[in-house]
């Protein structure tokens, strides 16, 4: 039997604003991508995202990205690599302490926005960013793109790497996402994201933006959790899924190596 995580970027209010439905998200994800504080999110709201997220048997990741509030972490930041190790380092310490007074554990670590895509390029952010995972805890996964740069430095760091898809981002003829400033980057149909990710999933292709096929490898599947469309698309990808006998889980953290 075919299993599958389902992960979702949440907890991304600050403050009075608020961001999707996270509450409805979480009755169907399996995994929460935990905002922690520099791109969106504040403690009341981490907080209150994990607790939920223990409630519901949800796995906890941080969801580290560039201190850009104002740009919700989607600009580019000139950062050197020792201070993006110590940005790193500063949102794990605060979410690893929120989920444990939640009743829960931060298990994985995806980088957002701007700084997934730098650091799935770039190896210097790369090693940068999964020094500052392994140095906090080397049983930490890191989610992001097949093949990227920041998996391979996962790799190296002894980090599990999982490998993401993306159900409502188009795809690049080369496997990478179509950017967002480019018309059709994101998907809004729940019935057309639903078939595209069984394909990802069962037949392992997606078809890219130019209408060729592209290769995926998926140990996890996002759907964005600020899209307006995002709880309808989440619920008709657990409901094709599961008809096609395919369950929904979180992957398996790995276990911490013996002293």
């Amino acid at each position: 039997m075919t299993t599958i995580d389902l992960n979702s970027d949440l907890g991304e209010g600050f403050g009075a604003w608020s961001m999707g439905d996270d509450r409805a998200m979480l009755d169907l994800v399996s995994s929460a991508n935990v905002a922690c504080g520099f791109h969106a999110g504040d403690p009341t709201i981490m907080l209150d995202t994990c607790r939920v997220a223990a409630e519901r048997g949800v796995a906890v990741g941080a969801h580290v990205a560039y201190r850009d509030l104002a740009g919700f972490g989607r600009r580019p930041v000139h950062v050197t690599p020792d201070e993006l190790y110590a940005d790193v380092v500063h949102q794990l310490g605060a979410l690893v302490a929120t989920a444990s007074v939640a009743g829960t554990a931060v298990t994985y670590v995806k980088p957002h926005g701007a700084l997934y895509n730098t650091a799935c390029a770039d190896p210097v952010q790369a090693e940068a960013v999964t020094r500052a995972v392994a140095d906090v805890d080397p049983a930490l996964a890191v989610l992001a793109l097949p093949g990227s740069e920041l998996l391979l430095a996962a790799e190296r760091h002894g980090l599990r790497a999982v490998r993401e898809v993306f159900a409502d981002r188009a795809y690049e003829p080369d496997g990478s996402l179509v950017s967002r400033s480019r018309p059709g980057a994101v998907l809004h149909d729940p019935d057309a994201v639903a078939a595209r990710v069984l394909r990802m999933v069962t037949d392992g292709v997606v078809t890219a933006i130019d209408g060729s096929e592209v290769p995926v490898r998926a140990d996890s599947v996002c759907v964005h959790g600020d899209s307006p469309d995002a709880v309808a698309m989440a619920r008709a990808i657990r409901a094709t899924l599961t008809a096609r006998g395919v369950t929904t889980a979180p992957f398996a953290p790995r276990a911490t190596p013996a002293p």
